[in-house]
């Protein structure tokens, strides 16, 4: 994605298009061993008895990203889908105050009890507990070099370091406790060292290890690709990736169905209207198999995706145009364009992470330029219905990144 104040090889920044509107890492300890954490939240409404003894009725999490005192914040989920802001809690590290350009800044576990979260600024990742709404601080932990994507597969979490020093992937074993060990001899380094790499994404089975480079790279071919890593039993990757070819220009996020078959979005530069998505059929070795190649939106740079749990959907964030556009992820993995102006954001909006409640019914869009986060009903077809904004705790078009809900 091409934003204000970063630099992208060859592309002009584009304006930003206006909205509708407990365990911890000791000062100076190893960055390796956790400690006692104390207690750091703000909360906004105290939390009733049922409300803190359920996880039932869901929650979303978003990030600041600032400079200091990096926060997440809270997001109780209502029965109707719609958002209502509780509070926040500090990660313990600083994001960079700009946009991490990526997906996948903050995961839940599957089970949903453990959240994740990348420190950029501060080359860390912190853990923590999740009890409805509520985090409580487990952990924080050294990761690498501007660590700014994660994924997760059974026992293990992989880290994208993003630095224009060294772009890689590093591992850590998860315990049961949602504690993070580093993975010793798993960092790696991508195939080029300008990737300017956008997520990185286990394969359902977790036998590969996918990263996306946001750069065209004219003396490595293919110019545009996707590393795969295989992984091994022990959870280590091989040293080296398979440089996979990306259908279309730019590759940004990806997301993979329970059936193993990816979608790649495509931002193409932030050309106007040019954004598009691919699919693909990945096989065993980690070759990438076009099903469909390149289905453009015609909205403008296209960055986020997400499918939903039964697989027909897929929704992008269109930072460039303000809208979101929905697709039929068909089982054969062919894709058709639904709506290109499924939902329209406003013009200076800012989308970009996606989020889907359990069970798909409610799809959640993070508005970096307004400091808001939009609820949208899913219909029958892949419809957006829309829900409301919920404002507050977000800084105001100055880099807010990463989503997630249950």
């Amino acid at each position: 994605m091409i934003r204000l104040g970063k630099v992208a090889l060859g592309v002009v920044p584009l304006v930003a298009l206006a909205s509708v509107t407990a365990l911890g890492q000791a000062q100076g300890a190893n960055p390796d061993t956790a400690v006692t954490a104390e207690v750091d939240s703000q909360r906004l409404v105290t939390p009733t008895a049922d409300q803190t003894r359920t996880r039932s009725g869901g929650a979303a999490f978003a990030m600041t990203n600032v400079v200091r005192r990096n926060r997440i914040i809270e997001y109780r989920r209502r029965p109707d889908g719609q958002l209502r802001r509780v509070g926040s809690i500090r990660t313990r590290g600083s994001g960079i105050g700009t946009d991490l350009d990526t997906q996948g800044s903050l995961r839940l576990s599957r089970d949903r009890r453990f959240l994740y979260a990348t420190n950029a600024g501060s080359d860390n990742v912190s853990v923590f507990s999740v009890r409805g709404a509520r985090l409580t601080f487990v952990q924080k932990i050294y990761a690498g070099d501007q660590p700014n994507s994660l994924t997760l597969h059974g026992n293990l979490l992989y880290v994208l370091n993003g630095s224009v020093a060294g772009n890689g992937i590093r591992g850590f074993r998860v315990a049961r406790n949602g504690t993070l060990t580093k993975l010793r001899h798993s960092v790696r380094l991508l195939s080029s060292p300008i990737a300017v790499p956008g997520q990185v994404q286990f394969s359902p089975n977790g036998r590969l290890l996918l990263v996306t480079q946001k750069t065209t790279n004219v003396l490595l071919p293919p110019k545009n690709a996707i590393d795969v890593f295989r992984v091994r039993q022990n959870g280590l990757t091989k040293a080296l990736p398979r440089r996979a070819s990306s259908h279309g220009l730019r590759p940004f996020s990806l997301a993979f169905r329970k059936d193993g078959k990816l979608l790649v979005v495509e931002s193409f530069n932030a050309a106007p209207g040019r954004s598009a998505v691919s699919s693909y059929r990945v096989s065993r070795k980690g070759a990438l198999n076009v099903k469909s190649g390149s289905v453009r939106n015609r909205q403008t740079d296209s960055c986020w995706i997400v499918i939903t749990g039964d697989g027909r959907y897929a929704f992008t964030a269109n930072f460039g145009s303000g809208t979101i556009s929905s697709y039929r992820f068909r089982p054969s993995g062919k894709l058709r364009l639904i709506e290109a102006n499924a939902a329209s954001t406003g013009i200076l909006s800012q989308p970009v992470d996606l989020a889907l409640s359990r069970g798909s019914r409610y799809l959640y869009l993070l508005l970096r330029g307004t400091g808001a986060v939009a609820t949208f009903a899913i219909g029958d077809g892949g419809n957006l219905r829309p829900m409301g904004l919920v404002r507050g705790g977000l800084p105001v078009a100055d880099g807010a990144s990463g989503l997630a809900a249950y």
